[in-house]
């Protein structure tokens, strides 16, 4: 391929339309799992450790994967052979994980949780750890296929795609309650219309992978290092490990990585603690878990959270109408944490849609200029996939951390869930200050 050479928006558009239903899954998964294991029986101070089992799975999958996949040329491709085998575990997962409550487990407790949280537990981890396997390598692709010129065009056509996925998981709980499958069930049973949103997810995710899988070719060894400009002779030689490639790593690795530190951290607090937000502040202060109204605000969160989705992919279109790659991302994590805010104090349900509107937008910066800084500063490195996959790092470790000490965090603010968002707010204000660290090269200032 003709380093030169641009791709076409569909070229580009296949490239991630597999990562449209990798996101349904992943939504699901972030808009309900609170809700699941509340259902399930658990603590709200316990609430954050259960998110610590998705970035933890990230932290250690997603190197592995972008090292072995940087070695596999094989007739499935290099890349691709992976998202399949991630997709059809996810499918496997997707069926298992809400029926958690519903297979008759003892009620004994061990080790503070009781058998159906244990199930939904591994449930849990094999879910997450499928996805990032299935993940990431839409992420390699557009590094390994696409030019510099065109890696934030093809990274923003990701994001939408991305957001795309999300909208259609969130509403997915609401909107089969809208057509009459049930809200609500018995005490520590996950409603039906959640499970029927996970069987459907499960649908979609394949047959969209499955589009991706076949409509994109990638390049064979010669071509990939032509269109890099690596010499494969020496790229043979190199052979480095994880550890010694992270001791390498440039430096925008590392700034952006501090960005995402505070980025990610207060989006673990969004997904962990607005059910009970929303259902304290809108649904009359509700705590009871197998309550109607409990249930209701869990189906809204899936609306604020779609909402968060659309404002995430009208800001995608117009982050490269930018001419500042840094100030398109100052602006983006600035607006996002008055959203964040605005959350805190919201007592009505619609109202909480625009906060959510605007939290979109630091969404949008975050799936798609990260990247773009990282892959241009990597053009012609023949570890690619393994950078990328070792940048996964800068989300999962904030994640890890804020989730191992949201408990902590919770009680130093009262035990008020809504107070949690004002938290993720400052981070966000302190993600956009950390832009200003980044250097990037002078056409994208």
């Amino acid at each position: 391929m003709d380093k030169n050479k641009n791709l076409t928006f569909w070229q580009m558009w296949n490239l991630s339309f597999g990562f449209f239903g990798v996101q349904i899954a992943y939504a699901l998964q972030s808009a309900n799992i609170s809700r699941i294991f509340a259902t399930l029986g658990a603590d709200p101070h316990q609430l954050s450790f259960f998110w610590i089992l998705p970035p933890l799975m990230g932290l250690v999958v997603q190197p592995l994967i972008g090292s072995w996949s940087d070695r596999t040329w094989c007739r499935m491709g290099r890349r691709k052979p992976y998202l399949i085998v991630g997709a059809l575990i996810a499918v496997l997962v997707m069926v298992l994980l809400p029926n958690a409550g519903s297979l008759h487990f003892s009620t004994r407790v061990f080790l503070g949780l009781n058998m159906a949280m244990w199930f939904g537990l591994f449930s849990l981890i094999f879910l997450d750890t499928s996805i990032n396997v299935a993940m990431q390598p839409f992420k390699m692709m557009v590094g390994d296929m696409v030019g510099e010129e065109q890696k934030a065009q093809a990274y923003s056509i990701q994001s939408f795609l991305c957001n795309g996925g999300s909208l259609v998981g969130y509403l997915l709980p609401i909107s089969f309650t809208w057509i009459g499958i049930a809200n609500e069930a018995p005490e520590g049973v996950v409603p039906p219309s959640v499970v029927t949103s996970f069987y459907v997810g499960a649908a979609i995710l394949i047959l969209c992978v499955l589009y991706t899988f076949l409509k994109v070719k990638e390049m064979p060894p010669a071509e990939y290092a032509a269109f890099h400009g690596i010499d494969p002779a020496k790229a043979e030689q190199k052979k480095e490990g994880l550890l010694q490639l992270l001791f390498k790593a440039p430096k925008t690795f590392w700034t952006v990585g501090l960005v995402q530190f505070f980025c990610w951290s207060a989006f673990l607090y969004m997904w962990t603690y607005s059910n009970g937000t929303l259902a304290f502040n809108c649904w009359n202060g509700t705590t009871d878990t197998a309550s109607a109204a409990y249930q209701a605000a869990g189906n809204w969160v899936g609306v604020v959270f779609a909402v968060q989705a659309v404002g995430s992919i009208l800001w995608a279109l117009v982050l490269p109408r930018f001419k500042s790659i840094r100030t398109a991302y100052i602006v983006s994590l600035l607006v996002g944490a008055a959203g964040f805010v605005g959350v805190a104090f919201i007592h009505n349900q619609y109202l909480a849609c625009g906060a959510y509107f605007l939290v979109g937008t630091a969404w949008a910066a975050m799936l798609a200029l990260p990247f773009t800084l990282l892959t241009n500063a990597l053009e012609g490195n023949p570890y690619m996939g393994s950078y990328l996959g070792l940048f996964n790092g800068t989300i999962c470790v904030p994640q890890i951390v804020a989730a191992a000490t949201g408990g902590l965090v919770l009680k130093l603010v009262g035990g008020v869930q809504a107070s949690m968002f004002i938290v993720a707010g400052a981070f966000l204000v302190l993600g956009a200050l950390s832009v200003l660290l980044v250097q990037v090269k002078s056409k994208q200032q």
